[in-house]
C-alpha cells in the first residue's frame, strides 16, 4: 500500500509539473494582424501627451517639414569588430548591430556547424539591434540616419587592448549625435556612450530610446523561461510572450533590461541606475523589440549630454554574469526550487574542474545527494520491509472483510498499531526527494555548461535526449530526432527492479497499475535531457543497492 501511495504521489507530482509547464510555460503566441497593429500604435501622445503637443506646435512654428526630407542616397559601410569572444558587424546606417556571432559556441553539436548567431534571421540583420531613437521625434531624420565611422578600415581586432569606435551623424538643425562603442578583449561586455550635442536653438526635451531586437522562436520553451526580463526596483520581472498584449510598459528603477533565450541573453545595462521604462513590442516576422526608455533627456542649446550604458550579448553562464558586477546573474532563475538548483549547479561545475566530463560530474553529484538522503532512504526501506512482513495478515483481513470496507480499514489500522508500523513511513522520505528532482530538472535544462557537452559513446549532448542511431520514421510519444533512447530504457528497467524489491499491494488492481508505472515513467522521460535521465538512472541504481542492503540487514 505504501509503495503504491509513493508511486501515485510521484506520478501526481510529475503530472502537476507537466500540466503546469504545458498551460503556464513560456510559449510563443503569434499575434494576429489586428493585435499586432494595436500593439504597435502606441502614439507619442499616449507615451507623453504634453511632450507630443509641444513637439507638434514647435514643428509648425519652425517649419520642420523641410528638415524631414529624405536623406540622400548613400552606401553605408559595415564595420566588423572581432574579439576573443565575439564578432560583431555594425552598419553605418543607424550605427546598429547587423550580426553578433559568439566564437565559443556553435549552432549545433556538430563541430563543423556555424558559430552561434544571436541575430539569426535576415529581418533582424536588416533592421539591426541597439537602435537609437527619441520617442517624440525631437531630432528629425534620426530614424533614417547614415552615421560616419571614425575609422578608415572596415575591420578592427580587439585582442590586446580596449578599442573605441565612434559613429557620427549631424542633423540639418546642427544637432550632432555620436554612438561610441568601447570593446574589450577580456569580457563580453561592450561599453556604449550616446553623446548628443545640441547645436540648435531649441531645447531637446524628450525620451531617449535604446532598443534590442530579437526573434521570437517557434520553439519558445515549455520547460524554462524565454523572453524579455528586467531588474526593476531590485526585483526580477519576467514577461511571458503571450502577456505582452496585456501589458507592455514597466516602470521603475531599472538596473538592466534583457531578452533571454534558453542559453543566451542580450542586455542593456545603464551605468547609472535611475527611473526608466521597459517597453515591449511584437513586430512583424516574429520580431520582439525590447526598449530601454530613458526619460532624463533635457539638453539646452549649445550644450551636450552623455548617456552611458553597457551591453551584454553572450551566454547565460552564472559565473560569467556574476563577474560583471551588475546583478545580471539574477536573470538566471530556476523557478520555485532555485535555492536548491543553484548550489547544485555550483557543485557540478566544481566537480567538473577536477573531472572534465559533465556526465561524470552528474554521477558524482548524484552520489553525494544520495549520501545526504541516505538516513531517510534507510528509514523508508525499513518501513517497507516491515510492511512486507505483515502482507499475509493484511491479505487475510482483506479476504475476510472484502464486503465490509469500513471494517476492513479498521482491522488494517489495528494491525499497524500492533506491529507499530507507520503506513506512510515508506512514502514521506521518498517524496522529500521530489523537490531535489525538480531543482535538478530546471538546472540541467537551463545550464549552458551542458549545452553540447559530451558524456560517452553516442551521448554527445547532455542537454538533449539520448538517441542511438537516427530514424526518419516518427516514433509515438518521441520528439525529433528519432532514435533508440538507450539510457531511458535502462532507467525504466531500474524502476522495474525497484518495484520487484518492494512489497506488492494486496489489491490486484493496484498491482496492475504498479506494473505500468515503469512504462509510464519511461515514456515521460523519453524526451528529457540525457543529463537528467542519467541523474535518475544513477539515483535508481543507488536506491536499489541501498534497499537490498537494508532488507538483508534487517531480515
Amino acid at each position: 500500500m505504501q509503495q503504491f501511495r509513493l508511486i501515485i504521489a510521484i506520478a501526481l507530482s510529475f503530472l502537476v509539473f507537466l500540466l503546469w509547464d504545458f498551460f503556464v510555460a513560456d510559449k510563443q503566441v503569434k499575434n494576429s494582424k489586428e493585435n499586432l497593429q494595436a500593439t504597435r500604435t502606441l502614439t507619442t501622445k499616449e507615451a507623453s501627451p504634453e511632450l507630443a503637443d509641444q513637439t507638434t506646435i514647435t514643428r509648425k512654428k519652425e517649419g520642420l517639414a523641410d528638415e524631414r526630407m529624405k536623406q540622400p542616397e548613400k552606401t553605408s559601410r559595415i564595420i566588423t569588430v572581432t574579439s576573443p569572444f565575439y564578432s560583431v558587424k555594425i552598419s553605418e546606417k543607424g550605427a546598429v548591430f547587423n550580426s553578433f556571432v559568439l566564437k565559443n559556441y556553435r549552432e549545433t553539436v556538430d563541430v563543423e556547424s556555424n558559430l552561434k548567431e544571436l541575430l539569426p534571421i535576415e529581418k533582424l540583420k536588416s533592421q539591426g539591434s541597439i537602435g537609437l531613437a527619441f520617442s517624440g521625434d525631437s531630432i528629425p531624420g534620426l530614424e533614417n540616419a547614415f552615421f560616419s565611422a571614425d575609422i578608415e578600415s572596415d575591420s578592427i581586432d580587439v585582442y590586446s587592448q580596449d578599442k573605441k569606435v565612434s559613429f557620427y551623424w549631424e542633423s540639418p538643425r546642427g544637432i550632432i549625435v555620436e554612438k561610441r562603442f568601447i570593446f574589450s578583449s577580456e569580457t563580453y561586455m561592450i561599453g556604449l556612450e550616446i553623446i548628443v550635442k545640441n547645436g540648435s536653438d531649441q531645447t531637446i526635451k524628450d525620451d531617449l530610446i535604446l532598443s534590442l531586437l530579437n526573434s521570437v522562436s517557434d520553439g519558445a520553451s515549455r520547460y524554462g523561461f524565454e523572453g524579455p526580463s528586467a531588474l526593476i526596483d531590485n526585483k526580477l520581472e519576467k514577461v511571458k510572450i503571450k502577456k505582452i498584449e496585456e501589458k507592455n510598459i514597466y516602470n521603475g528603477k531599472l538596473k538592466w533590461i534583457s531578452v533571454q533565450e534558453q542559453y543566451f541573453i542580450s542586455s542593456i545595462i545603464p551605468k547609472n541606475v535611475r527611473q526608466a521604462s521597459m517597453r515591449l513590442f511584437l513586430k512583424e516576422n516574429d520580431i520582439l523589440e525590447t526598449q530601454y526608455v530613458d526619460s532624463s533627456v533635457n539638453i539646452m542649446p549649445g550644450t551636450q549630454q552623455v548617456y552611458e550604458y553597457n551591453l551584454f550579448m553572450g551566454p547565460k553562464s552564472l559565473k560569467i554574469l556574476k563577474g560583471l558586477n551588475c546583478d545580471l546573474d539574477k536573470a538566471i532563475n530556476f523557478g520555485f526550487f532555485d535555492f536548491i538548483a543553484k548550489p547544485c549547479l555550483w557543485l557540478m561545475n566544481f566537480l567538473y574542474g577536477f573531472i572534465p566530463n559533465y556526465g561524470a560530474a552528474i554521477i558524482i553529484l548524484t552520489i553525494l545527494i544520495k549520501i545526504l538522503f541516505w538516513p531517510l532512504g534507510t528509514k523508508s526501506y525499513k518501513s517497507m520491509n516491515e510492511m512486507k512482513r505483515v502482507q499475509p495478515l493484511m491479505a487475510e483481513i482483506r479476504e475476510k472483510y472484502k464486503h465490509d470496507k469500513k471494517k476492513m480499514n479498521e482491522e488494517i489500522m489495528g494491525l499497524y498499531k500492533v506491529y507499530k508500523i507507520n503506513p506512510l513511513g515508506g512514502c514521506l522520505p521518498m517524496v522529500a526527494q521530489i523537490p531535489v528532482f525538480f531543482a535538478f530538472y530546471q538546472m540541467l535544462y537551463g545550464a549552458i555548461e551542458l549545452r553540447h557537452a559530451p558524456f560517452f559513446l553516442w551521448i554527445n549532448d547532455l542537454s538533449a535526449p539520448d538517441r542511438l542511431f537516427s530514424f526518419d520514421l516518427a516514433i509515438p510519444f518521441m520528439q525529433a530526432p528519432y532514435g533508440i533512447p538507450v539510457l531511458t530504457i535502462i532507467m525504466g528497467a531500474t524502476m522495474f527492479i525497484q518495484q520487484k524489491l518492494s512489497p506488492a499491494p494486496g489489491d490486484p488492481s493496484q498491482a496492475k497499475m504498479m506494473m505500468l508505472m515503469p512504462i509510464v515513467f519511461t515514456v515521460i522521460f523519453i524526451n528529457f535531457s540525457s543529463g537528467l535521465v542519467l541523474y535518475w538512472l544513477v539515483n535508481n541504481t543507488l536506491s536499489i543497492a541501498q534497499q537490498y542492503y537494508t532488507t538483508k540487514r534487517t531480515a
